[in-house]
């Protein structure tokens, strides 16, 4: 007969007799352990690839006084977690363990077989590298699951909390880490004193505005008929831009053409108050046409070749890195993958700069240019789709590829964006570089997008990269930080093209937000979460060796 789902929940000493029975058949047993807060397909698939692993599948989940997952955590009760494993046809016991890790409850089980998720497989966690050292010493097996469906727990949590997710999370978002309009302000004010250094391509952005007349005589194709057009500065330029209109002292450094492009496109930054050195290395400048009727982008052409530095330009390039990073609070570089950016430059220049500079960002644009090349900067802020590219990586869930892409280059600090789900930051637990928490699990937390009615997203990454680094710069937090970026990036997606954001813009738009006011009900409704927790336990929970609730 079947047994019931609860008679699958099982204490300490019933463990032990389970475990013995199990050995004394000649059976393997195999073990899981995590907090499971909702279960979700990622879990799904994690317990059903352990249970092929060996006969019999103990899953101890972490009980609720050492969830560390933030103040609201565990979202489920440890009572229910328990029971909703039970209740799974292929898991065969379930216990509660009281201690923050399994190391020891692996320890007293000695199972064959320990699963941990794929994003363990080269982690560096102490607690982690502590439950592996136990398995390994008695000789059992550690095995990673494929992580081929990858969830989120926290992230599902964050998205039902309430009707209306997105704008819910912001004013938590904002009362968590301590983000008002003052605080806000206090960073704007900041940023008039900062010198900041951009390095990268400058990519002209020509849209042709059009009326759409129907379908061509001689062929299925649309019919369209030109009615204006007009050229904005993008690539590193607008970068640049962003920077001296949110107030700070900008130095634009990249290269230029022979043709007299150049010497207009001077004239502007020289209105927007904007150093520059461009290295006269290439015939002409790149140029995006995009083709638009009624605002819609129909379709963009792209004239212009990729024309890396030679040598003597490469040099005359560093030189001025060097010099201009002497006085330079930021130095944000944009790789847009047309040649101003090196491999060879950067070798050259990254390690002075990360010894020289107190904030180094960095962000790249295109199939021709690799989020590898920066080592141990700041902050990278690639797209999914550019990380993903990037580790020919288009399967692992976010948090994997994130850690993936931290490991490689050393970053301290990233934010992926996903356009309209606004995006992902992730930290370190430690900014220690020698510390054994470095290389482990990663801090992360979701921002919704800002922008309520976008109209063009052309250029949103970069003035999320320009704001943030001012932020960062200023001393904002990386919260803040990530804050500002996206309040800029909103800004400038609710504009047609590539327009600075103006500090004046940037204050206006922020206005009366509901997330700068600290949600009253944010105690009240944690004091009540804190008195219904303790209800009636049913379940007894296994803690450290001959303890027993």
């Amino acid at each position: 007969m079947t047994k019931s789902y609860r008679d699958k929940i099982v204490d300490g000493e019933q463990l032990d007799a389970v475990v013995a029975g199990v050995r004394k058949d000649g059976h393997t047993v195999v073990q899981c352990h995590g907090c499971f807060d909702i279960v979700h397909p990622g879990h799904i698939r994690y317990l059903q690839f352990a249970r092929q692993q060996g006969d019999v599948l103990i899953v101890s989940i972490t009980g609720d006084s050492n969830v560390d997952k933030g103040a609201e955590r565990p979202y489920i009760p440890q009572e229910l977690r328990a029971e909703n494993l039970a209740a799974l046809m292929f898991v065969d016991y379930v216990c509660i363990h009281t201690a923050p890790t399994a190391e020891s409850l692996l320890a007293r089980i000695k199972p064959d077989v320990y699963v941990k998720g794929a994003e363990y497989e080269h982690a560096t966690d102490a607690r982690f590298l502590a439950e592996k050292s136990v398995v390994e010493s008695y000789g059992g097996r550690l095995i990673f699951s494929s992580g081929e469906i990858v969830f989120s727990s926290t992230d599902l949590i964050d998205r039902i909390r309430d009707d209306h997710a997105d704008h819910e999370r912001l004013p938590l978002f904002c009362n968590r880490h301590g983000i008002t309009r003052d605080s806000i302000d206090e960073l704007l004010a900041g940023f008039r004193n900062l010198n900041v250094l951009v390095v990268g391509d400058i990519v002209l952005d020509r849209y042709v505005f059009c009326d759409a007349i129907g379908v061509a005589n001689e062929a299925p194709m649309m019919s369209l008929v030109q009615r204006s057009e007009r050229t904005y500065l993008g690539g590193a330029a607008i970068v640049a831009r962003h920077v001296a209109a949110l107030g700070a002292r900008a130095f634009l450094l990249s290269a230029g053409a022979t043709d007299d492009t150049t010497q207009r496109i001077r004239g502007v930054l020289d209105d927007d108050s904007i150093e520059t050195s461009l290295i006269a290395s290439r015939p002409s400048l790149v140029e995006k046409t995009r083709f638009l009727s009624e605002n819609n982008k129909l379709f963009k052409v792209d004239r212009g070749q990729r024309h890396p530095l030679d040598s003597v330009a490469e040099r005359q390039a560093a030189v001025t890195l060097e010099q201009q990073a002497k006085r330079a609070d930021a130095v944000i570089i944009c790789d847009f993958g047309y040649g101003m950016i090196t491999g060879s430059l950067l070798t050259r220049v990254l390690p002075a700069l990360r010894q020289n500079v107190p904030v180094l960002t960095a962000d790249v644009s295109g199939g021709q240019a690799s989020l590898l090349e920066f080592r141990h900067v700041d902050l990278l802020c690639p797209t999914e789709r550019e990380a993903r590219a990037t580790l020919n990586d288009h399967s692992s869930g976010l948090s994997a590829l994130a850690w993936k892409l931290m490991q490689e280059t050393q970053a301290r600090r990233l934010f992926i964006t996903l356009e309209k789900r606004g995006m992902v930051v992730f930290d370190r637990q430690t900014q220690q570089r020698d510390a054994p928490e470095w290389g482990g699990r990663l801090k992360s937390e979701q921002l919704p997008a800002l922008a309520d009615h976008p109209i063009d997203l052309l250029g949103c990454g970069d003035a999320l990269l320009a704001a943030s680094t001012l932020a960062l710069a200023a001393g904002g937090k990386l919260m803040s930080a990530a804050y500002v970026g996206a309040v800029a990036a909103a800004v400038e997606a609710s504009t047609l093209g590539n327009q600075p954001v103006a500090a004046k813009v940037f204050q206006r738009w922020l206005g009366d937000r509901r997330e700068l006011i600290a949600p009253r009900n944010t105690i009240e409704r944690s004091k009540l979460r804190s008195e219904v927790a303790p209800a009636a336990k049913t379940v007894r929970e296994i803690g450290e060796p001959h303890t027993h609730a």
